[in-house]
């Protein structure tokens, strides 16, 4: 295994750690979240340039894409549960509280 595929790999694997123990806040959520999905950009952008193949594919564009869509929806849920319950901490947000 290369370098460059182990880091990529251990950057995933610690913001999949990071989600799993850390989620007081819906901030470090969704920043483990957003570290997660870079870091497979970063890999699939780098893994034609690996195997010397002529041609780059378009799935780290639609990856990206997504990723910003989903950063975009996240921010908005934290902003909406922010204003309803008063802090973005994820334990407030139980839905089946009444």
């Amino acid at each position: 295994m290369s370098f460059l595929r182990l880091s990529f790999c251990s950057a995933f694997a610690l913001s999949s750690l990071g989600l799993a123990f850390h989620r007081v806040h819906l901030v470090s959520a969704l920043l483990c979240l957003e570290s997660m999905m870079l870091s497979m950009y970063i890999a699939l952008s780098t893994w034609p340039i690996e195997n010397q193949t002529p041609s780059s594919s378009l799935t780290p564009i639609l990856m990206l894409a997504f990723s910003a869509c989903e950063a975009g929806t996240g921010l908005a849920m934290l902003v909406a549960s922010t204003r309803t319950h008063g802090s973005d901490q994820l334990q407030n947000l139980n839905l089946l509280q009444c």
